[in-house]
């Protein structure tokens, strides 16, 4: 088995190659590639210096079974044929493909399935926000079927990548001795904010990770699901949260709500008000789950149930995700 990372010196291409070794993943070989400005580095990896490799459009992928690929739109697109000419297995973090009808959009814990159906060799990886709602929304779908979502997300600086979270705490450390903070990977300064807004607006009013909630969840549900989304960029380093209002097609128990949220792979239920248990970044960051709490009946609708969710949006919302689909295929 031989597997590579494209994209490894980002904070998603760290991220799996901690995966990749916590998990034991089934590998012989561990190839790594980057831009010009990362080919050479070294990185460790179950007790050997791997060096990063330029990635080029060539025979490098020959050999290679899958290539976990985080290096943005551009270069997925650019080096797509590149990567599976010779029969790897491409699966792509970024937003290029995932709406494409012939690239599966996978989350294993909902469609693992639709991994095995391939045309171009690619399955793409959904967006972050999207793999932690549906995680959590695929066991309540088996009780009822879901017909509406509204769901306002809280995202961390993660999710802009390393260089965003780095610039947080630089402009907390600017604030607090008293200098202009640095505002370059964010609208505006983000430190002791809230930004309303994550990606660019689209016609409709939405900024586009706003539709992307609203496409991709259909697409791995195989669903007629309705979702609006407001996404907000918050002030913490690493792990998203979200809001989710539900609406079934028939009234639901919250007992069996959070049984089937219990149960199910991939959630863990922290929900305890009572006890101020309930979920928070600060405890999901570095876990592979998606952690829910304060799960009730919404006061507006009689099939409605709302609750709350937080989860490592670098390791479920994007590294782990992507092992998961090798596994399954390997499996």
């Amino acid at each position: 088995m031989k597997a590579a990372i494209v994209g490894a010196s980002g904070a998603v291409g760290q991220e799996l190659l901690r995966i990749l070794e916590e998990r034991n993943f089934p590998v012989d070989e561990l190839v790594l590639f980057g831009s010009e400005r990362s080919a050479g580095r070294k990185y460790a990896f179950r007790g050997k210096e791997l060096t990063v490799r330029l990635l080029q459009h060539n025979d490098d992928f020959r050999g290679i079974d899958y290539a976990f690929v985080s290096a943005g739109g551009g270069t997925s697109k650019e080096f797509a044929e590149t990567i599976t000419k010779h029969g790897t297995v491409m699966i792509d973090n970024s937003s290029a493909f995932r709406m494409y009808a012939d690239v599966p959009l996978v989350v294993p814990e909902c469609n693992a399935e639709d991994a095995l159906t391939r045309p171009r060799n690619i399955i793409a990886n959904p967006n972050c926000t999207t793999i932690m709602m549906v995680v959590v929304l695929q066991p309540i779908e088996r009780l009822s079927h879901i017909r509406r979502i509204h769901v306002a997300s809280y995202q961390s600086a993660s999710g802009a990548g390393a260089a965003a979270m780095a610039e947080l705490e630089q402009q907390y450390a600017d604030l607090v001795a008293g200098k202009e903070p640095t505002v370059k990977k964010f609208p505006h300064q983000l430190a002791y904010n809230v930004i309303p807004q994550i990606d660019v607006f689209t016609d409709n009013g939405y900024t586009k990770e706003e539709m992307k909630m609203y496409n991709e969840t259909r697409k791995i549900m195989h669903s007629d699901v309705e979702c609006s989304a407001t996404c907000v960029r918050v002030s913490s380093l690493r792990s998203h949260s979200e809001s989710v209002w539900i609406e079934t097609e028939r009234p639901l128990d919250i007992a069996d709500v959070q049984r089937a949220i219990s149960e199910a792979p991939g959630c863990t239920l922290r929900d305890n008000p009572a006890e101020l248990v309930y979920p928070m970044p600060l405890e999901t960051a570095g876990k592979d789950d998606v952690f829910v709490g304060r799960v009730r009946k919404d006061l507006c609708n009689p099939n409605g149930i709302t609750l709350w969710l937080s989860g490592d949006q670098i390791r479920k919302g994007a590294a782990l995700n992507a092992v998961q689909i090798a596994e399954y295929l390997i499996k």
